[in-house]
């Protein structure tokens, strides 16, 4: 059964000390090079992520304003 345009699987196996290698094939196509830094995101139920490092900065946006506290602690300017 062929994949969904744009969605792709793969498999990895962990070595001794929990790496893998990220196969050629998505190192293309998400143009991962060596020395990059990649985040991983977790969820217990819904598993690990490595989103595309251009998604960083969105990512880290959507995270932190939602633990910012709202501005004028919360009253409406009069």
């Amino acid at each position: 059964m062929a994949s969904p345009e744009g969605k792709y699987a793969w498999t990895v196996k962990v070595g001794e000390k929990g790496q893998f290698v990220i196969p050629k094939e998505a190192r293309e196509i998400f143009n991962i090079k060596p020395g990059d830094t990649l985040i991983v995101l977790a969820d217990e139920k819904q598993g690990i992520a490595i989103p595309p490092k251009d998604m960083f900065a969105q990512l880290a946006k959507a995270i932190f304003s939602q633990n910012r506290p709202p501005e004028n602690g919360g009253r409406e300017e009069e």
